[in-house]
């Protein structure tokens, strides 16, 4: 429920009345209904001959009005003060808001300019209106009968009066309703009424007359509509036209509603009409400057948003490219590292065999060795068949032995292995004078046999 506070507020900012207990009786006599509230204000305040009718005016307040504005015509002009901006809200026909392509964008989206610059909350938060006092059983109007509507409309007043007149937009009510939101600015709207024999006059002399068309082109948005059309009627029916010529200035509101910040009924002259327009553009100006602002801010606010969102997405999928670097370089080195490990596991292995085949081969050599000198026996002692035999090794080392004039070469072979002076197993014994190799094949000879008794020296070739 919304707050009395809010109401209070608002109708003070209505009805510029500043003393808060009276607001508050007021509401409370109309049991804290705003709008019937701002109805009874209206109509109790304004005189009986005003030149603008409200809707809120008793029967006999409007037949006196209607009184007043033909003397007026035959006289001259009755000036006095016009209803505050936003004076009463119309509920349009769900046909004229759905005869346009501004329906949700136009209708539901609207929201209310606050008035004087003073009133900063919507008519939507407060709840003005059913929503449905002012809906139509008549049947949808589409776009294009809507826009086509306009369109006869602008050509046919273009074809009796010329084109040095207002410029009528050629598009349904709600589409310019929507135009002049986006423009800033208010929406004109007048009602022909083709039989009507005022308004020949009135649109030839005061809405063609140059001076009230440029302050109207340039400053507002301007729709007209035939009273015999669809759409054209059913405005008549929602503003409570009763004499023409009909104009009105209107605002965008909230829901399905526009605010009717003036109307004038009957003919006027294009001085009073200037006169009564100029005040409703001064009285709107802070409204309208703020709902400028407003967008601005809004425009600047989204755009900072949008830059703010390119910045965050910039610096986002930045620290993405640098985690994605940081864990390809991470896997990188884990890669490399791993490839390291992989190879100095291998290159230990290798080492660990090789020693292992080293110390086997070493082993095997070590036992060749034992066994080879076990096979020798012990050395004889000195005697006539006993043959004196020197070896000289490649590192000059040199190593003699006693062998029986029988023993074979391989025998001397043997000896040469027992020692474990050469790493390696390929080799031959020669002799110098002469020089004679003692290869495999001279190795089953007996010393004796080969003439290297009683005494010989050889030295180790190696292959």
């Amino acid at each position: 429920m919304v707050d009395v506070t809010d109401k209070l507020a608002y109708f003070q900012a209505i009805t510029g009345l500043e003393d808060p207990d009276l607001c508050t009786e007021i509401l409370q006599a109309h049991g804290w209904d705003l709008e019937l509230a701002i109805s009874s204000f209206t109509s109790s305040t304004q005189p009986s001959a005003s030149s603008t009718v409200s809707d809120s005016d008793p029967p006999d307040s409007r037949a006196r009005t209607d009184s007043a504005s033909a003397s007026a015509s035959a006289s001259g002009p009755i000036t006095a003060p016009a209803p505050g901006l936003a004076w009463r809200l119309v509920t349009l026909p769900i046909s004229v808001i759905s005869g346009s392509l501004g329906l949700i964008s136009g209708a539901v989206g609207l929201g209310l300019w606050a008035a004087g610059g003073v009133l900063s909350y919507s008519l939507g938060m407060i709840g003005l209106g059913s929503g449905q006092g002012g809906e139509s059983s008549a049947g949808l109007v589409s776009v294009s009968a809507a826009a086509s509507e306009a369109m006869d409309f602008v050509a046919e007043f273009e074809r009796e009066y010329g084109t040095r007149g207002l410029n009528f937009v050629g598009e349904g009510f709600m589409d310019a309703l929507q135009r002049s939101r986006n423009a800033f600015k208010l929406l004109f709207v007048y009602l022909h009424s083709p039989d009507h024999p005022d308004s020949p006059v009135f649109c030839e002399r005061t809405l063609c007359s140059q001076a009230l068309a440029a302050f109207m082109n340039e400053n507002f948005v301007a729709w007209g509509g035939s009273i015999r059309a669809s759409e054209g009627f059913k405005m008549s029916n929602s503003l409570k036209a009763s004499r023409f010529p009909f104009c009105a200035v209107v605002m965008p509101a909230t829901n399905q509603r526009i605010a009717l910040l003036q109307q004038v009924e009957g003919p006027k002259s294009p001085e009073e009409m200037l006169t009564i327009l100029q005040r409703v553009l001064e009285e709107s100006a802070p409204v309208l400057v703020a709902a400028r602002l407003d967008a601005e801010e809004r425009r600047n606010n989204m755009r900072l948003r949008e830059e703010q969102d390119a910045a965050y997405r910039a610096a986002l999928e930045a620290d993405q490219a640098r985690e994605r670097q940081r864990r390809e370089e991470q896997e990188r080195l884990e890669r490399e590292a791993a490839e390291a490990e992989r190879k100095r596991k291998e290159e230990e292995e290798a080492r660990e065999r090789a020693a292992r085949e080293a110390a086997e081969k070493e082993a095997a050599r070590a036992r060749m060795r034992q066994e080879k000198a076990l096979s020798l026996g012990d050395e004889p002692e000195k005697g006539p068949n006993v043959t004196q035999v020197l070896v000289r090794f490649p590192t000059g080392e040199r190593k003699e032995r006693r062998f029986h004039s029988t023993a074979l070469i391989q025998a001397v072979y043997d000896y040469v292995d027992s020692l474990g002076c050469l790493e390696v197993e390929d080799y031959n014994l020669v002799s110098n004078f002469p020089r004679v190799t003692y290869g495999t094949e001279k190795r089953s000879l007996t010393l004796k046999e080969a003439g290297l008794h009683p005494q010989a020296s050889l030295f180790v070739e190696l292959n």
